[in-house]
Order: structure tokens, then sequence, then C-alpha cells
């Protein structure tokens, strides 16, 4: 009988999916469980299994295409049997329905196995390791016009990808060499290739008039930030915190015992569980026509990704030690940039914090993650003199801006968490023990 290999809702907002890369070809073998397509969700990556064996008969949507959950995009069935009917079927409707179960014909059996072409930077985890370069220009050996709008993405190999991010070359921009117009390692070094401008001269610019295609999580986040801003009443309250002693502190857990390092962040997720417990109120989100206090305090981690922002959460931070919460944090920071996280582990947060101080911000406003009411922005700690009972000092100041949700959080209230925040962290044994 014959399999139909259909676009699966893979998360809760997905309402529709891009086919990265088929894995097999037309005419291919498949067992049930083979990996046989990689596709773009709005959250990550995932890797498509085969949920029947037989052969693949027909590729109904190539790769760089977008279609919508519940879309046939092939059909899997023995080399004899007739599909005929499938395909009259799929011409006359472009959505089947989608599926529910495992046996509707195709599903996600583990998170896509590559991390994406360009590791992006976590806004919680630090600076990325390297720039990503503008695209190359296409000109030289090996390279070939741009491709037009609808061509999708071009097949390359694992290494031909891993090469021309490293060289900040687009493969859109490369003619393969390989098998059916693949991408391969030499087409690569051949436009590495292509002589620089001699000292002297202008270098042509890479600037050039581009419509770019959102991906699946860029429209996510439009979605999202849509049903924020407008919707939300924001309003927002800034303070400024003296993290000398939270420095301090952190410094010497780390000289004192092996494990996991305790980062700048972890210590601000850890301050703001501890304000959270103390201020309940603030751990809500708003309902309808009611205020909804939530029992656990669940963090969501700003962090920056290829294309996007994912929020990883942080369950039970409250409960944690301050070195369980850099363990753990660590971990899904790591997941997240390689969008390997699994929805329940970005899905349900009850308050967020998003640093960019690592990229010298000195201070932002962020927007509220629905249903949320909070999110914490916090900026770069710089030296700078202080009054304190009539003497000046030179403290290492933070700026924090909490943007609250007026219908869950009224001024009164998010300056009283605030302070406490504040409070925890100039005094961090509090914290500690």
């Amino acid at each position: 009988m014959a399999t139909q290999v259909v676009m699966a809702q893979l998360s809760p907002t997905m309402e529709e999916g891009k086919l990265i890369e088929w894995k097999v070809e037309e005419g291919d073998s498949i067992s049930q469980g083979d990996i046989i397509a990689e596709i773009e969700t709005d959250k990550a990556n995932m890797d498509v299994e085969a949920l029947g064996s037989g052969v693949l008969r027909k590729i109904l949507v190539q790769a760089g295409e977008t279609v919508p959950v519940g879309h046939l995009i092939g059909i899997i069935a023995d080399p004899e049997e007739d599909i005929d009917a499938l395909l009259e079927e799929a011409a006359e409707r472009t959505v089947v329905p989608a599926p529910t179960a495992p046996e509707a014909g195709a599903s996600v059996g583990r998170e896509a196995e590559r991390a994406p072409d360009v590791e992006g930077a976590a806004a919680a985890g630090g600076p990325p390791e390297e720039e990503e370069r503008p695209p190359a220009p296409p000109r030289g050996p090996g390279r070939a016009p741009t491709a037009e709008p609808g061509e999708g993405r071009k097949r390359a190999s694992p290494v031909a990808r891993k090469m021309a991010a490293e060289r900040g070359i687009d493969l859109q921009s490369l003619a393969g060499s390989g098998p059916g117009g693949r991408i391969v390692k030499a087409d690569v070094e051949a436009a590495a290739a292509v002589p620089v401008a001699p000292p002297g001269r202008w270098l042509e610019s890479a600037l050039r008039d581009e419509r770019v295609e959102a991906s699946q999580m860029r429209k996510a986040i439009a979605r999202r930030l849509t049903q924020s801003l407008g919707p939300v009443p924001h309003f927002y309250l800034t303070t400024e915190v003296d993290m000398g002693r939270a420095l301090d502190m952190r410094e010497e857990l780390n000289a004192a015992a092996d494990g996991p390092r305790i980062g700048v962040n972890d210590v601000l997720l850890k301050a703001a569980a501890e304000a959270l417990v103390r201020h309940p109120e603030v751990n809500a989100s708003w309902d309808g026509d009611a205020i909804q206090l939530h029992g656990r305090v669940d963090l969501g981690i700003a962090v920056a990704v290829e294309g996007g922002l994912i929020t990883p959460v942080l369950r039970d931070a409250d409960r944690k030690r301050l070195r369980r919460i850099a363990e753990e944090s660590a971990d899904l920071i790591a997941r997240a940039r390689e969008r390997k996280l699994l929805p329940e582990e970005y899905q349900g947060a009850t308050f967020s914090l998003s640093n960019l101080g690592m990229f010298g911000i000195d201070e932002f406003t962020a927007v509220i993650n629905p249903p949320e009411a909070a999110i914490l922005a916090v900026g770069m700690t710089r030296e700078k003199p202080v009054v304190e009972e009539g003497q000046i000092r030179i403290g290492r100041m933070m700026r924090v801006t909490m943007s609250c949700d007026h219908r869950v959080v009224d001024g009164a209230t998010g300056a009283r968490f605030l302070a406490t925040f504040r409070q925890m962290l100039e005094n961090p044994l509090a914290m500690v023990f």
C-alpha cells in the first residue's frame, strides 16, 4: 500500500514548512525509519522519517519550496503499484488532511543531525566566534549568476556548505560540477581562489538589491511580535545595578571548584528567579479577563540564532542552585544554536531575560513574549564613578529595563520586583545560601 509523505505539523505554531533537502532520489529503495528529507520549521531543522517501505516513486515538492502543513510532498510505494489515483488527487487538491498520528505517512523521528550552516550567537550566551561575512559577489571561476527568486536552495555536499560558510561564499552564486549540478568541495575552492583587488584599488562592493525569503523562524517571530507590541500595553522601568560583588562572587566560585563555569547570565537568571518567588504577581500572564499566576518559575533565555531568535526555557529555576543553572543553561543555549531543541524546551516560559551586554549595548527595551507579563533587558557592565555616602568610588554598573504588560503588572509592582532583583545582585550571598 502506498505511503503518503506529507508536511507534518511539528510545533503548535507551525503553519508551513520549507523542504530543505531530499536525502534520497526518485527510484531509491526506502525502508521504514529511513531519513528521507530535512525540513525547516518555525523553530528548528528536523529530519523526516519514512513510515513505510518501498520505492520513492514521486517527489512532489522540490528542495527550497515552502508548503502548508498537510501538503503532500512525496509518495512511497511498491515498484509496480499504481499511484495514478494519488497523483490525480494531489493535482486536484493542494492540501491533504494534516497527520495526527504516525500512520499518516511521515513524521519527524529526531532532530536534524547537522547544525545550521552558519552558527548564530546566543544573546545570553556570548558573542559569535566569528562574524558572518557578506556573500562574495558572483564573479570569477566557478561562479554562476545569482539565483532568481523561487529557484530554491542549491544542492551542496556538507563539506562544501561548511567551507562556503567559513569563507563567506554564497552557495547560490556557485555553479555545481557534481552529479545533478550538486556543489562540491572543488567548486568552493575555485570560488575562493578568485583574487581580491590589489592594493590601491577600490574593492568591488558586495552590496546588491535582493529580496530575501524569510525563514520559517523569521515568519513566526513576525507573527508573535504583531501579537505582542500592538495588543499588549507595554510600559518600561529602568534601574541601575552595582555588579561589583556579584562579579567577585562569580570569580571566586569558578576558582574554587571544577565543573561548569558560572557565567554572568547565570547569576542574572538566579537573581530573577529569586525575585519572582518574592513577587509572584510578576510571574503571571493575562488570560482573557483574568490574571493567571504560575506556580513554578520557568525562565525563558533569549538566544540569537541564524535567522532569528529562540527562547529555551530553564524549568523550575527558583529551585536550582547557581551551578546547576549554569550547567543547564549552557546545554540549552548550545542546542538552541544548533536548532536541536524539542518543542517542550522552548515553550511555556513564565518570564524571560534578554542580555545584549556582551555586544556592547548599554541599555535597550525588549518586546514581551505573550502570554508572559514581563521581560527583562540587560545591558553591559561598565566602570563609572559612583557617589556613596559623600565619597566617589569606581562602581561596576549595569542598566536593566523591564518591559511590563500593564494589564497584569502595575508600576509599583514592577518597581518592587526590580528593587529585589537589584538587592539580590548587590548582596549576592543571599542567592547562594
